[in-house]
């Protein structure tokens, strides 16, 4: 994709940070906090709650019910431009915009969190579903001024490793809910382990309160009409809407092929013979760490590669782990090569994530980050839901080694488009 307009002329100081002197520097280590910060309400959605109903003994129906909540995720886009109109101001602290709704946005999540301890979901279901729906607004919010923030804190050359650190950072944060309160609710009334779980956000707010507010580049909207219609207008006018739905189109297909390998991976796993044990001990273990490995060395390698070219040589490599799956369905159980080519996927998977983030956040114009960041990562999440509802119906007819090269031939459109979105010899 050709240089973008809208690069930020005063961040141009902070790009004399190469290699790994530019993962130590202070803006990666914000990425830490706010990332961890900005997975923890997730997490505690899909983990804990999950649990907790569980061992107040509400039935299946009504669990699977608070799926739901995923859903201010998929359209936080619709009130973004709320977070990039205006600005919150307290009577004794002028924080700023993003600062302002980062700071607000952090509070609310851990009141939420902290709430839920106060209710008993068997006597107060409803209240606790209410409670829920609040928290993922909040954290949707978060996500919203987050994303903006770090857009606009990091250098373009910073993009990748920055965002890789935020990814890995929020994955970090799911062993809270996901692990701690779990162990701690073996002991622990349930009231003091969502307190617990919601102290964890005091490291993001403390970041919020120490942190400077990036500047400001361009002129931000004037009014609520300019805040909604502005970052439309002015993404389909940069280039012209055949580049506007090109770069549309290329943000739904990238990631579509490997979405839809990974959709069904425990049921596949079981399908061709291995056990929960193993698939506990040796994918899910390794996956983790894999994940994480696959998104630091993939922020480190984007620093010098570039995002352009990352989104190359990693796309290919999503390829090349996809084709693995394929030859797993094909040879069997082995657990050698479970924890090989799982291990491959997942890294792999951390290398593109890393990549696609950075390039969403150089798609967006700085006046309008908050809005356009949350429509890409919202388009971007359509895939998702297109494998989960798609997925069994092709297994179903194909067999699984026949669909993982159906998966390999959905990622061919993407990685097609590449010459027209991210050139080789591009400088971005």
């Amino acid at each position: 994709m050709p240089d973008t307009p809208h690069e930020a002329p005063a961040l141009a100081a902070h790009e004399d940070h190469p290699g790994w002197r530019a993962f130590l520097n202070a803006r990666i280590l914000i990425c830490v906090f706010l990332g961890f910060t900005s997975g923890l309400p997730l997490f505690t959605l899909v983990s804990l709650i999950q649990a907790w109903l569980t061992t107040e003994h509400i039935n299946v129906k009504q669990i699977g019910l608070f799926a739901l909540l995923g859903l201010p995720y998929t359209w936080k886009f619709v009130w973004a431009p709320l977070m990039d109109r205006y600005v919150p101001h307290l009577p004794f602290w002028r924080p700023g915009r993003r600062r302002g709704w980062m700071l607000l946005t952090q509070v609310l999540v851990a009141l939420a969190i902290g709430a839920f301890g106060f209710f008993s979901p068997a006597q107060n279901i409803w209240t606790v579903a209410c409670i829920a729906l609040l928290l993922a607004i909040f954290s949707a919010s978060q996500d919203i001024v987050i994303d903006a923030y770090r857009r606009e804190l990091l250098a373009d050359t910073e993009q990748g490793l920055g965002n890789a650190v935020h990814v890995n950072a929020y994955k970090v944060a799911g062993l809270v809910p996901g692990s701690l309160a779990l162990i701690l609710a073996g002991f622990l009334p349930w009231k003091t382990v969502f307190i617990v779980t919601a102290l964890f956000m005091l490291p993001g707010i403390i970041t919020t309160l120490v942190v400077k507010e990036p500047a400001i580049h361009g002129t931000p909207p004037k009014n609520l009409r300019d805040a909604v219609i502005e970052p439309f207008h002015e993404f389909v006018t940069r280039d012209g809407w055949r580049a506007a739905l090109l770069v549309l189109g290329f943000i739904f297909l990238y990631k579509l092929g490997d979405t839809m390998a990974t959709a069904l991976a425990t049921k596949f796993f079981l399908d061709i013979g291995f056990t929960m044990t193993q698939i506990g001990v040796i994918a899910k273990t390794v996956a983790f760490w894999t994940s994480i490995a696959g998104g630091i060395i993939g922020g480190v390698f984007l620093v010098k590669i570039g995002i352009a070219r990352g989104l190359w040589v990693f796309g290919a490599l999503q390829i090349v782990a996809t084709i693995g799956f394929a030859w797993l369905a094909k040879i069997g159980p082995s657990p050698l090569a479970l924890g090989v080519l799982y291990g491959f996927e997942t890294f792999a998977t951390g290398l593109t994530l890393a990549t696609f983030t950075a390039y969403i956040a150089s798609t967006t114009d700085p006046r309008y980050t908050a809005t356009q960041f949350a429509l890409f990562t919202s388009l971007a999440a359509v895939p998702r839901t297109v494998a989960a509802s798609a997925s069994g119906f092709i297994v179903a007819q194909t067999g699984w080694f026949e669909y993982f090269l159906v998966c390999v031939a959905l990622s061919i459109p993407g990685m097609l488009l590449l010459p027209l979105i991210a050139p080789w010899r591009s400088k971005q």
